[in-house]
């Protein structure tokens, strides 16, 4: 093989998307995933040409999918050129050398596509630590599959033996590293916790939310700053944080990370320094896609993965972004049929979820720049609140 010319076009992998319905989880939730599935491959740099789903009790342990259901996505793949394969759920590694054996194609599962984006997005060196930790924490188990210092090839005749004093060595230098990097997180934590320190007569307010809701576009404009914005997942992995001041009152404004479902357990882990920045702020900024179609599950994960890390009692304003994307279909008058979500109207949601709880809830276009002057003044109020509170000696600006 020749090298790549400049002019030549990389031609993008072709994906085939595999999910299982279970009794637990019905074929058109699992369809869902695999659309968000798909947008990761996108991302990711793939085509996503197919999605498979089956019907089981649960996964099969030796190969996910059945032994009749693996045959017929071999065929297709053989057929159409498809390059890999990529699972909705994590494999274990067995899993993986199995279904590899039978496929004779590249491998991936939902965790390692989430970290193969992690790994292209990471700019500073902070987020490289933490996504190389978490890549080498998911690869050591799964070394059976691979030799010559962790480059992925093909086994077989000549493999064994040697071949696995190889993996052994490999073992140890994976080993080796993640204490490394362990290490220089921790040097890393320090210094971020004195620049935390730095800011402490600051309220803290912070974004959060799934990936892709739009939280960087409201970040920029709020700051008046330029963090990347992209219509990507994860187009943001390191914390931003921008001083703000809004009339006479000043606070930190911070970015963070993108939630997903069945976020892995070694991005979370790894990330928890990042993830910092939203256990300690005083408030927090819920935005949510309102033009998605799982928006409301969408509030779930990300409450849930709040929990997770403490924060879930803070104070939150719930902001509904993108009501510039929102539609419905309008029912007709004699239409006696249940509401669905595809035909409640933005004015109905607003009613519904503006009397939940009594939880402060805005309705906004950070794109259109909708209802931002609202936002800012219920931003203000909350704040000046809060600065009463937490620092009551140093109220001269009211």
């Amino acid at each position: 093989m020749g090298n790549i010319k400049p002019n030549d076009k990389i031609i993008a992998e072709k994906a085939i998307l595999i999910g299982i319905s279970t009794p637990s989880v019905s074929p058109e939730r699992v369809m869902e995933y695999l659309d968000e599935l798909a947008f990761l491959v996108d991302t990711a740099g793939g085509v996503p040409i197919k999605k498979v789903i089956q019907n089981l009790p649960f996964p099969d342990p030796k190969t996910y999918l059945g032994s009749g259901k693996l045959n017929d996505v071999k065929e297709y793949i053989e057929l159409n050129d498809v390059n890999i394969a990529v699972f909705d759920d994590e494999l274990s590694p067995s899993q993986i050398r199995n279904i590899e054996a039978t496929l004779q194609c590249k491998i991936l599962d939902r965790t390692h596509l989430i970290l193969d984006i992690f790994s292209k997005r990471a700019q500073t060196a902070h987020a490289k630590v933490q996504v190389e930790l978490a890549q080498y924490q998911y690869l050591l188990p799964r070394l059976t599959r691979m030799w010559t210092h962790l480059e992925k090839q093909r086994g077989g005749i000549g493999m064994r033996g040697p071949g696995e004093k190889e993996i052994e060595t490999d073992r140890r230098i994976i080993r080796d590293r993640i204490a490394l990097l362990k290490q220089k997180l921790k040097d890393i934590d320090r210094q971020k916790l004195t620049q935390r320190s730095n800011r402490e007569k600051f309220v803290r307010v912070a974004l959060v939310g799934y990936t892709n809701v739009g939280k960087s576009t409201l970040m920029n404009l709020l700051s008046k700053s330029d963090v990347f914005a992209e219509n990507k997942l994860f187009a943001t992995l390191d914390t931003t944080v921008r001083k703000v001041v809004f009339e006479n009152l000043p606070f930190l404004l911070s970015d963070t990370v993108g939630f997903i479902r069945k976020l892995p357990h070694h991005l979370v882990e790894s990330f928890k320094s990042t993830l910092d920045e939203i256990r300690e702020t005083d408030l927090l900024l819920h935005v949510v896609d309102i033009s998605h179609p799982d928006f409301e599950e969408q509030i779930a994960v990300v409450n849930q993965t709040l929990a997770e890390l403490n924060a879930a009692d803070k104070p939150m304003i719930l902001l509904f972004n993108k009501i510039d994307n929102y539609s419905c279909i309008e029912k007709e008058e004699d239409d006696l049929s249940p509401k669905e979500k595809c035909n409640i109207t933005l004015d109905e949601l607003k009613q519904s979820w503006m009397s939940k709880n009594n939880q402060k809830v805005l309705f906004i276009s950070a794109k259109t720049k909708e209802n931002i002057d609202e936002l800012k003044m219920v931003l203000y109020e909350e704040i000046k609140k809060l600065h009463i509170q937490i620092y009551p000696y140093n109220n001269f600006l009211y």
